[in-house]
């Protein structure tokens, strides 16, 4: 039915280039080649203009104001930014507050922060994949500092209270950094509403280019620079910044402000199509993390009695994970569905996105459903 194409159902992890951006970007990779920084002459101008009318397009989509938004290679450039450069900010020292369930671009910072003398709070979720606000009320203190919640998790897809925990943490003037690599361009966000101090993004998870990516810096927001070397974008992030690039995902943006609500209802109907038709063909089957708060594309199961890699290796037609992409050197499970209670070893992520198909997502479930009923009849009895 797919020759020779695996059907993708992996859009967590990465998403492709929609041919709209693509289109934008083209230009900028030929005869509009300049370096934004140039403002002596035309060529110069014009790339200024236009990483500038992307910034714009950025904010638009963020709720904020485009002098708020500065350029980075990506989410996890963004969060080592936002993270560091916070503290540093704050004098090096003081006392952090996370989920275990975040992204290793958020962890690994932290623990480096940690080894430098910060004080780290790490908080279990709840059985849904949800921060209990109860338990982020007693974590903070007086000497908290900054706390760090992504938007909605990589692996599960659960949409944390990010209003509630904004409205914490400005009550008690606390820095909020929330990583929505993931949620950034699929679900609506209103930063200056939700209270979000510094928000990381990433163009790829949003039909964007990869090898780009923002901060949103509220006004006022105090960082230390993480990478020196010229003083660009407002002297938080030096380098010469990569045109094409702003420019996808400035028409990413855009293209989502348009569609990102039709796109989301089409993208859970597609998700609840799967989610149904393998529930309907196999027993055992398990959702991991909240469905009633959760990105429209996300779905993460578990198979009882069947090992998540050997599924994966008998799925050759469908582009599914057992987890991260980021993390996928690493031979270690998930300490996402570890944090949960969930045996990591029996999970498959699937990322529903914009060119999925009916037809698709048809094909995938009679896949799965041949191949956990053959890895369960294969178990020794």
């Amino acid at each position: 039915m797919f020759a020779n194409k695996a059907v993708y159902l992996d859009n967590q992890a990465t998403t492709a280039v929609d041919p709209r951006v693509l289109e934008a970007m083209l230009p900028y990779f030929g005869a509009r080649f300049g370096n934004a920084a140039s403002r002596t002459h035309r060529y110069g101008w014009e790339a200024e203009k236009a990483v500038e009318a992307a910034r714009q397009s950025i904010a638009t989509l963020a709720g904020a104001s485009a002098r708020e938004i500065v350029f980075t290679s990506g989410a996890t450039e963004s969060n080592n930014l936002a993270l560091k450069g916070a503290m540093e900010a704050a004098g090096g020292r003081g006392h952090i507050v996370t989920m275990a369930t975040e992204h290793r671009a958020v962890l690994d910072p932290l623990r480096h922060l940690e080894r430098m003398g910060c004080r780290l709070t790490v908080l279990a979720p709840m059985a849904d994949g949800r921060l209990d606000l109860a338990q982020l009320a007693a974590a903070l203190c007086e000497n908290t500092i900054l706390v760090s919640v992504m938007y909605a998790n990589n692996e599960i897809g659960v949409v944390q209270p990010v209003g509630e925990i904004g409205r914490m943490c400005r009550e008690r003037r606390v820095v909020f950094h929330c990583d929505a690599a993931q949620a950034f361009g699929k679900i609506a966000i209103e930063v200056a509403a939700e209270r979000i101090d510094l928000m990381s993004m990433s163009a790829h998870k949003l039909y964007g280019p990869k090898g780009v990516g923002a901060l949103y810096v509220r006004r006022g927001m105090r960082l230390a620079a993480q990478m020196d070397g010229g003083g660009h974008e407002s002297g938080m992030r030096s380098g010469t910044l990569n045109v094409p690039g702003i420019v996808g995902f400035g028409e990413a943006c855009a293209i989502g402000a348009k569609e990102m609500e039709a796109e989301a209802a089409r993208a859970r109907s597609l998700r609840d199509r799967l989610k149904a038709g393998i529930e309907a063909g196999l027993e055992d089957v398990q959702v991991n993390g909240s469905m009633e708060h959760r990105l429209p594309g996300n779905l993460n199961l578990s198979f009882a009695g069947v090992n998540s890699d050997a599924l994966v290796l008998g799925l050759p037609e469908i582009a599914v994970s057992t987890g991260s992409a980021c993390s996928s050197a690493s031979p270690a499970p998930s300490h996402v569905l570890k944090a949960l209670g969930v045996d990591a070893h029996s999970a498959l992520r699937f990322g529903v996105g914009r060119f999925n198909t009916e037809e698709e997502i048809d094909f995938a479930v009679g896949k799965v459903i041949a191949a956990v009923r053959k890895l369960r009849a294969a178990r020794p009895r």
